[in-house]
Order: C-alpha cells, then sequence, then structure tokens
C-alpha cells in the first residue's frame, strides 16, 4: 500500500541561485531557502514520482511533459557559465503523465502533451537540492494562459488521487514575484501584509479555495504579484488537497522581501 502524499508549494529561488556565488546581496542569501528544500527532500524522499507545476511553463491548455528522458532548459540568462551545464537526469514518467491526461479529461479539463520540451529552471534549480540523486520519474504541467485561479483549483481537485496513487505534487513559484520590487526598502512592507494574508488563506481549509480565488482582491495582492505566474502553481496544490489542512512550512526574507512556502493536506 502506498500512503497518502501531501502537496507542496516550494520557493524556486532566483535563476540557478543555489548553485552560485549569489553577488546580488549577501552571500547567504538562498542558505535557509537550500536548507528548507534539503529538508523537504528528506522528509518526502520516498514518493513513486512527482509532478512539478513550474511557474515558467504556460500552455493554452494544461499540457504535460510526457518525455521519457527530459532534458533541461536553461532558461535564465545572466549567471556564470557553469550554470548553464548544470545536471539533473532525473528519468520522464510518460506513464504518470497518462495518468494525469485521463484525471483531467474525467473532470472536463482541456489537455495535452509534448514530448518536445524539457524540465526548466522552476523544476531542475530546487529539485537538484531537494533530491540530488535524481531517481525519482519526474514530469511536469503546464499553467494554463490566462492564469485563472480558479481553473488551477479545479485542476488541483481533478488530479488529488495521484496523492494516493504515490505522487508528489510540487507547485514551483515564489510568494513574492514583483521584479522591479526585489531590494527597494518599501516592499518589505507589502510582501509582509501579502505574505500574512495568504498564510491566513492557506490555513484554514474550509475559506482557502473561496479565498485564493479572489487573490487579486487581497492586501497588497497585486503589488506582490503584478502577474501572477509565480503564485499559481500555489493553487494547483492546494485544489489537490481540497478540505484539509495547509500549513506554512518555510518563511524568510530575501532580496529584502518575506518569502514562504506551504504544505497542503493530511499526510
Amino acid at each position: 500500500m502506498t500512503s497518502r502524499q501531501a502537496t507542496l508549494y516550494i520557493p524556486h529561488g532566483g535563476g540557478p541561485c543555489f548553485f552560485m556565488d549569489w553577488t546580488m546581496g549577501p552571500a547567504d542569501t538562498w542558505h535557509s531557502m537550500a536548507e528548507h528544500l534539503r529538508v523537504l527532500g528528506r522528509e518526502h524522499g520516498d514518493p513513486r514520482a512527482l509532478l512539478v507545476v513550474s511557474a515558467h511553463w504556460e500552455q493554452p491548455v494544461a499540457t504535460v511533459l510526457a518525455q521519457a528522458q527530459p532534458e533541461l532548459l536553461y532558461d535564465y540568462s545572466g549567471f556564470p557559465p557553469h550554470t548553464y551545464q548544470l545536471e539533473w537526469p532525473a528519468p520522464g514518467a510518460p506513464e504518470l503523465a497518462s495518468r494525469v491526461r485521463a484525471l483531467l479529461d474525467a473532470a472536463g479539463i482541456a489537455n495535452a502533451e509534448t514530448r518536445e520540451r524539457g524540465f526548466d529552471h522552476g523544476v531542475f534549480v530546487p529539485l537538484k537540492v531537494a533530491y540530488p540523486e535524481a531517481k525519482i520519474p519526474t514530469t511536469q504541467l503546464s499553467l494554463v494562459a490566462g492564469l485563472d485561479p480558479r481553473e488551477h483549483l479545479a485542476i488541483g481537485r481533478a488530479l488529488a488521487p495521484l496523492r494516493d496513487e504515490g505522487v508528489l505534487i510540487v507547485a514551483s513559484g515564489m510568494s513574492y514575484h514583483d521584479m522591479r520590487g526585489f531590494g527597494r526598502p518599501a516592499s518589505l512592507g507589502l510582501s509582509l501584509e501579502f505574505d500574512a494574508w495568504l498564510e491566513q488563506a492557506c490555513r484554514d481549509p474550509i475559506t482557502r479555495e473561496a479565498a485564493l480565488a479572489a487573490w487579486a482582491e487581497s492586501p497588497a495582492g497585486r503589488r506582490c504579484h503584478p502577474r501572477a505566474e509565480h503564485l499559481l502553481p500555489l493553487m494547483v496544490a492546494a485544489g489537490a488537497a481540497s478540505g484539509e489542512p495547509g500549513r506554512r512550512r518555510f518563511s524568510d526574507q530575501v532580496m529584502g522581501v518575506q518569502v514562504s512556502a506551504f504544505e497542503f493536506g493530511d499526510a
């Protein structure tokens, strides 16, 4: 028997930040976040497979990666040369991709698959920290263009059965993502305001989905996320644990703003 998996919303940092000497602030800027990812890898070290929803892939419909051995997409720029040679050779999970599509079909959610894409840095950068041995079969699911929070909550609900099949659903983004706001003194207060709201919204399983669906009306929500792509993966993780508890697992100030991580489910 396979035990039920939780669902996770993790921060993936800035580019390949965990694998370089950081020069855009204190050298230890990302150390606490990296340790959080290592802890998650130890605590959730035995899933049958990983399904990752990254902020860095959007498609017209929910699209799953059906590659048997995905390559890596170094979809960042301006970083040291060695960060474009990082490796994380986890096997793909074509069977899981088929299962994802079947569940989305059953829920009436339009979907597709591709064998022409690799893992973006929202996948391989944090998972290289959490699962450095790269042995767990992994596939990736896109966000849906339009970034409707209700649609992504529904996708999560449709995928909930995977949790009882040994699949760990990992939503990869950042709970603060205003690129112009990082490092600005005024941003800290805004990020703290939104972070407090988000923690409360995620905690309550009764009101959570309604609150998250209306995130854009939350205190400082749009100031912290001018565009929602780094927040929307959270909706999938929350939807897949609908009606179950949520808790904040990590919080830290990086580049002058508050950033948090969340876990959902009774697992």
